[in-house]
């Protein structure tokens, strides 16, 4: 396995200032960091498309598929913490690649056991577990090493690219699930997801960290920070570390109380605006064109901040908001464009703040709290808003998110200017002859 010690990569033609999107690509190690990505979503997205319905063919059981779908999800609310500081303490580039070809294993091992006929409950929860396990590392490690891969001012762009490389290989991976199953049976997608682990395992020693990243540097064969870290201290600065709880409140009332359009647009459509399936799936595929296009705006940015990410958060809760009182599909439709670009600016705005906020030392052990944090809004915001359309049916359950979001913002904005001392303005002194001009 190779070293994570950094290596000087060649230099690049400086671009100061430049507000391409695609300016990260410009780094040779985060071409190939995204081929990696497209291959591996690719793969993931095709064994997630037929692994619902595998469930199914098990158990006969809805439930037991959102079970599994927990197991899965509750190593993150567990253990995320814990996966962020391995981040932090093991060279990045080792800890991504043994987690990557564990997810590898993982992946072949449920193949055969799909493949032999050998797959029951017990197995799929604790192969489902496993992988949450893994997940809680793999996560903060690949996003991490992504960010070294370019300089400081380009992670915007960097995550940008990655949102799209994340849709891209969406879209090819439900595509090539239906061909792949179709032709070679289930087991082969989850064999494909294996190798695409594979693929990205082999891809990472390649890759060299950026001139001018911010990056961990860890010497060969040492660990990447002194054994004296401990989980505590990544927990202490998210808690007193104001832009980070700020961006905790932001993305927590959106979560619970909007995005969640899958539900309620769903819900919205089919009833109120008396829409079938169809219509729902026009609402989707148009709220997927937003989301690529927020992304591509996205990666313009350059410094990215949390009062950024606010505001684009009030402004998706006003379009909300009016959208809660469409009064036909095609007034949603036009509305829902601009509400997922807004979501996916502010997403990749509060992604770049979180990544590059805290210091290179402690990165891993944040994105592990955060992952914990958000994990309880996953889990907790669906039942939530559910809850709220029982109450006041989904105009009500959209207007009424959408106001909460936006006043909980300004509130907060409001406490935080109250509370920010204003600038004290030092007299400047009294100007004194110029000894050239005295003697003229």
């Amino acid at each position: 396995m190779p070293s994570s010690a950094p290596v000087s990569s060649p230099p690049v033609s400086a671009q100061p200032g430049s507000r391409s999107p695609w300016r990260s690509l410009r780094h040779r190690s985060m071409r190939w960091w995204s081929v990696a990505n497209f291959v591996s979503n690719a793969g993931t997205w095709m064994q997630l498309t037929v692994q619902n319905l595998l469930v199914l063919q098990i158990t006969g059981s809805a439930a037991a598929t959102g079970l599994s779908m927990s197991v899965q999800a509750a190593p993150a609310l567990l253990m995320s913490v814990l996966g962020g500081a391995a981040v932090d303490r093991w060279p990045r580039k080792l800890t991504a690649a043994v987690s990557q070809a564990t997810l590898s294993a993982v992946a072949f091992t449920t193949a055969v056991l799909v493949a032999l006929d050998r797959l029951d409950m017990t197995s799929l929860m604790v192969l489902a577990a496993v992988t949450g396990v893994v997940a809680t590392v793999d996560n903060p490690a690949c996003a991490l090493l992504g960010n070294d891969l370019v300089p400081a001012e380009d992670v915007p762009s960097a995550i940008g690219v990655g949102a799209l490389v994340f849709n891209a290989g969406r879209l090819a991976g439900a595509a090539l699930a239906g061909v792949t199953v179709g032709f070679l049976g289930t087991a082969a997608a989850y064999f494909a997801n294996g190798f695409s682990f594979l693929f990205v395992t082999a891809v990472i020693p390649f890759l060299r960290p950026a001139a001018g990243a911010v990056r961990q540097v860890a010497a060969s064969g040492k660990r990447a920070q002194p054994p004296g870290m401990t989980v505590r201290e990544g927990l202490a600065f998210f808690a007193r570390r104001p832009r980070l709880l700020a961006l905790a409140g932001v993305t927590g009332v959106s979560a619970v109380f909007g995005r969640n359009y899958g539900l309620t647009l769903a819900v919205l459509v089919t009833g109120p605006l008396a829409g079938d399936a169809g219509a729902f799936g026009t609402v989707s595929t148009v709220l997927a064109v937003g989301g690529i296009v927020g992304a591509v705006l996205g990666a313009r940015l350059r410094r990215p901040s949390v009062r950024l990410v606010g505001a684009l958060a009030a402004a998706g809760a006003l379009l909300q908001v009016v959208a809660g009182m469409s009064p036909s599909l095609a007034v949603l439709l036009v509305l829902v464009l601009p509400m997922a670009v807004v979501e996916s600016v502010s997403d990749t705005a509060g992604t770049a703040v979180l990544q590059t906020d805290p210091p290179a030392r402690l990165r891993g052990r944040v994105l592990g709290v955060w992952g914990s944090v958000g994990t309880v809004w996953s889990l907790g915001g669906p039942p939530a808003l559910g809850l709220l359309m029982e109450l006041a049916g989904p105009r009500g359950a959209l207007i009424t998110g959408g106001l909460v979001i936006a006043t909980s913002i300004a509130t907060g904005h409001l406490l935080h200017t109250r509370r920010t001392p204003p600038p004290v303005l030092v007299p400047a002194p009294a100007a004194t002859p110029s000894p050239l001009k005295t003697a003229a």
